[in-house]
C-alpha cells in the first residue's frame, strides 16, 4: 500500500514503533538530531515502503522502494528505490531515475547519487537530459541542481529538433541553454556538418559559436574553415572572422570577416578578401577589402581598393579601379545586347547543361580603371571584359601603350590572347604615337579608325588607320640619322613595324603629303591635332596598380 508522509510524521512514527517495513527492532536508535546537517533536508512525498538501518551517528539509512518521490525545494526526484543518508543528506536512487527540477530541466537516468548539500547529482546508465527543446544522452553525467550546469566527460551527445551535436566533453548550462562542446565535436544537420575541438551551441536560439579551428562542409561541396565565429542554425546566418576560408567547386574566397545569409544568398567579405577563380585557363583572383557577392545570381561587387589579377601563362594582367561588378554573362544578354567582336566566338550558352560554363562570366570596372602587364598597360574611366572572348572594351578616353607606343581614342576594344595584346581596334578619334629613339620626336598616325596588330611577342607588327587619315613619320637611315620629315594624308595609312617601330609607311588613295629636311621646318606645327603624349598617366609597374598611384 502507497503511503504518503512528510519527514517530521516519518521521524515521529519511527521514535514511537521503532519499527518500519519488515525490519523490527526496538534497539534500533532514533536518528541523532543534534548532528548539524547543511542544506535543507530531502522529503519524502512517497513510496511503497521504507526501511531504516543505523551504523553508527554518521551512518544511517533509511530506504524506500516501489515508486518512490523525493523533494528538495522545488526539484522532485523519482526512483524505484531509494537509500538515504539523513545525517549527510546524501541520496542514491536506482532505477528508472527522473529528476525534475522546477519543471524546466528533466533528467533520467538508471543510478543517481545526489548530495544534497551541495545539490549536485551524479547518474549513470543511460542518461538523458533534456529541457524540452534538446536532449543530452551520454553514459555518466554531473549535474548541479542549484546553477542548472550538467557536465560529461565520457562522451555525449545533444539532439535538438533536426540537429544533432556528439563530443566527447561537454557541459550543459540550464538557465542560459548554452552547451559547451569539447573534443571531437561534431555538429550534423540537414544543411552543414561541423567539426571542431570547440563549440558553443544555445537550444533556444540555435546558434552555434566557433572558437578553435573549425571545419564546416555541405552536401555540395563547399568547405568553409575558421577560428572565431558564430552560425545561426535557425536563420542560416554566419558571421565568421580571423582570416576565414570558403572553398567551392569553383572559387576560394579569404577574407578578415565573412557575413554570409544562405537563405537570401548574400554574403559580404571584409579586409583583404580574396576571391580565387579556380578554372585553370580562364583563372583570375580578385582581392579588395570589400566584396559583396550574391550566389543566386552568381554576382559580386568589389569596393574599397579592388584588384583584379588575370593570371594566364607568365605575363599576368593586373587591373585596377573604384569599383569591379562581375556576374554570368548568359544572365546580361537576356536583359540587353552585348556585340561580338570576335568572327569566331559566340555568346550562346546552353540552358539545359548540368555543368557550368566557366566562361560565363563578365568584369565591369567604374572609373580610374588601370590595366598592367610586362607586355601592356592602359588607363581609361570605365571598362567592359568578358571570358568568353577574351577582349577588354574600355571607354572614355582610353589609351594603350605597347613598349615605345601609345593608342589613344574615344574606344578601345584590347583583344587578348594567351593573355597578350593580339589586336587594337580604336574607334573615334584614333591615334598612335611612338618616340623616335631617344629625341623629342614623335612618329605619328591618325584616323576615324585604328587598328594595330601584334607579333607572339606582344609587340606591334602592323597597323592601319582609315578616314582622314594624317601621317607624320621620320626617316633614319641606318646609322639611325634623321634624313627628313614626312607629313602625309589619305584615306588609308598602313604602317609596319620591325621590334615594335615604324619601319614602311604605305599610303592610300587620295594621298597628299610633304617631305620637310629637319632643320627646315618647325616640329610643333608638324604636330597632328589633338597630340597628347600621356607617358606620365602609363602604369609603370604592377605596383603603380597595387598602390593606387
Amino acid at each position: 500500500m502507497r503511503i504518503r508522509i512528510s519527514h517530521l510524521i516519518f521521524c515521529s512514527l519511527f521514535l514511537c514503533l521503532g519499527v518500519f517495513g519488515k525490519t523490527q527492532t526496538s534497539n534500533l536508535p532514533a536518528t541523532d538530531t543534534t548532528k548539524p546537517v547543511t542544506g535543507k533536508l530531502l522529503e519524502p512525498l512517497s513510496a511503497a515502503r521504507n526501511n531504516l538501518r543505523k551504523i553508527d551517528s554518521l551512518n544511517q539509512f533509511i530506504s524506500y522502494a516501489g515508486n518512490v518521490i523525493m523533494k528538495q525545494d522545488k526539484t522532485l526526484f523519482y526512483a524505484d528505490s531509494v537509500v538515504l543518508n539523513p545525517v549527510t543528506n546524501i541520496l542514491e536512487a536506482f532505477g528508472n531515475v527522473h529528476i525534475n527540477d522546477a519543471d524546466s530541466v528533466h533528467t533520467y537516468a538508471q543510478y543517481l547519487k545526489y548530495l544534497a548539500k551541495d545539490k549536485k547529482a551524479f547518474l549513470k546508465r543511460r542518461v538523458r537530459l533534456t529541457d524540452g527543446k534538446s536532449t543530452l544522452t551520454t553514459d555518466e553525467l554531473e549535474y548541479d541542481v542549484t546553477v542548472k550546469i550538467g557536465t560529461y566527460l565520457k562522451g555525449g551527445k545533444v539532439v535538438n529538433e533536426k540537429t544533432t551535436l556528439t563530443s566527447t566533453e561537454g557541459y550543459y548550462y540550464g538557465d542560459t541553454r548554452d552547451i559547451y562542446f569539447k573534443r571531437k565535436v561534431v555538429l550534423i544537420n540537414p544543411d552543414y556538418r561541423i567539426n571542431t575541438d570547440t563549440l558553443q551551441y544555445n537550444t533556444d536560439t540555435e546558434i552555434a559559436t566557433f572558437t578553435s579551428p573549425t571545419t564546416i562542409r555541405n552536401d555540395k561541396k563547399l568547405v568553409i574553415k575558421t577560428r572565431d565565429g558564430f552560425y545561426d542554425l535557425k536563420n542560416k546566418r554566419a558571421q565568421l572572422f580571423k582570416r576565414s576560408v570558403i572553398d567551392d567547386s569553383t572559387y576560394t574566397m579569404t577574407a578578415d570577416e565573412m557575413a554570409l545569409d544562405s537563405i537570401s544568398g548574400l554574403g559580404e567579405f571584409r579586409g583583404n578578401a580574396v576571391y580565387r577563380g579556380k578554372d585553370s585557363a580562364k583563372g583570375f583572383d580578385l582581392i579588395a577589402n570589400n566584396i559583396k557577392t550574391n550566389n543566386k545570381r552568381n554576382s559580386l561587387l568589389a569596393t574599397q581598393s579592388p584588384l583584379l589579377l588575370l593570371k594566364q601563362d607568365r605575363d599576368s594582367i593586373y587591373i585596377a579601379a573604384d569599383t569591379f561588378y562581375s556576374a554570368k554573362l548568359s544572365d546580361l544578354l537576356k536583359i540587353k545586347p552585348v556585340p561580338r567582336v570576335r568572327d569566331s566566338i559566340d555568346f550562346i550558352f546552353s540552358p539545359d547543361s548540368t555543368r557550368e560554363d566557366s566562361t560565363d562570366k563578365y568584369f565591369e570596372a567604374y572609373y580610374n580603371v588601370k590595366i598592367y602587364s610586362d607586355s601592356m598597360q592602359s588607363v581609361g574611366d570605365s571598362l567592359f571584359y568578358a571570358l568568353k572572348d577574351s577582349v577588354f572594351r574600355i571607354f572614355k578616353q582610353p589609351v594603350v601603350w605597347a613598349q615605345e607606343n601609345q593608342v589613344s581614342g574615344d574606344t578601345i576594344y584590347m583583344y587578348l590572347k594567351n593573355s597578350k595584346p593580339e589586336r587594337l581596334y580604336v574607334f573615334e578619334n584614333a591615334m598612335a604615337l611612338s618616340k623616335v629613339d631617344s629625341s623629342m620626336y614623335f612618329n605619328q598616325v591618325k584616323g576615324n579608325t585604328i587598328n594595330a596588330y601584334f607579333d607572339t611577342t606582344g609587340q606591334i607588327n602592323f597597323l592601319r588607320a582609315k578616314g582622314n587619315s594624317e601621317n607624320v613619320y621620320y626617316g633614319v637611315d641606318e646609322q639611325k640619322n634623321f634624313i627628313g620629315v614626312n607629313k602625309n594624308s589619305s584615306d588609308v595609312i598602313e604602317i609596319r613595324f620591325d621590334n615594335g617601330k615604324p619601319k614602311r609607311v604605305v599610303l592610300i588613295n587620295a594621298v597628299d603629303g610633304t617631305m620637310y629636311p629637319m632643320r627646315q621646318v618647325n616640329h610643333e606645327d608638324l604636330k597632328l591635332r589633338n597630340f597628347r603624349w600621356l607617358d606620365n598617366r602609363r602604369p609603370k609597374s604592377r605596383f603603380d596598380i597595387l598602390s593606387g598611384q
